[in-house]
């Protein structure tokens, strides 16, 4: 069922129905270990768990979309992840179509504040732990970032002891490239031989 949203977006109604928009299970009794709210607070959510991963994604999309060098991301299961307040709040941006409209993967942003507030994919979200409540002082090791990646399209150089990639993680490592053409010519390479 398709809606149309008090911001223009055409919304798909029945993403209620599925985490991280859905009621939780009553069977399900973990309680949160995390919560968080776009800048405003109109959004707020719950996380039930560490994240499986961290990373920063240099990726030009990123870039543009967050106004900054990259983007720091915690991977989490839908499951992990419910909104608790606000989501009639909630607008989409659908980078494959260029469109305002659910369609996966989307970026997930507050209508109010026009905070960024996730990455949702098939099956994982996204969530940018700046807007996770906690001390940054005593940030978890688990939202701690493992690598970089698209890291050959960095505007800036990151000097820092964890890995870098050229796409994805596990994609091509780093070895000291310049940034643009001569990177992504080595990663169509790589992936052309991994294949």
């Amino acid at each position: 069922m398709d809606h149309q949203h008090k911001v223009g977006l055409k919304d798909d109604l029945s993403r209620l129905t599925r985490p991280p928009y859905s009621k939780p299970d009553p069977k399900d009794e973990r309680l949160a270990k995390y919560k968080g709210n776009c800048f405003c607070g109109s959004v707020e959510f719950e996380l039930f768990d560490d994240p499986l991963d961290a990373s920063y994604c240099h990726c030009r999309d990123c870039q543009r979309l967050h106004g900054a060098p990259y983007q720091w991301a915690a991977i989490f299961h839908k499951t992990d992840m419910h909104f608790t307040k606000g989501q009639e709040d909630l607008i989409f941006y659908s980078v494959p179509t260029k469109a305002t409209e659910y369609v996966l993967p989307v970026k997930i942003s507050c209508a109010v504040c026009h905070g960024p507030i996730a990455d949702e994919g098939r099956r994982m979200m996204l969530v940018f732990p700046e807007l996770v409540q906690f001390d940054f002082n005593l940030l978890p090791g688990p939202f701690r970032a493992t690598h970089h990646m698209f890291y050959g399209s960095r505007v800036e150089d990151v000097h820092d002891d964890i890995p870098k990639f050229l796409g994805k993680k596990g994609e091509c490592p780093f070895e000291g490239e310049s940034k643009g053409p001569e990177s992504i010519d080595k990663l169509t390479k790589w992936r052309t031989e991994h294949s």
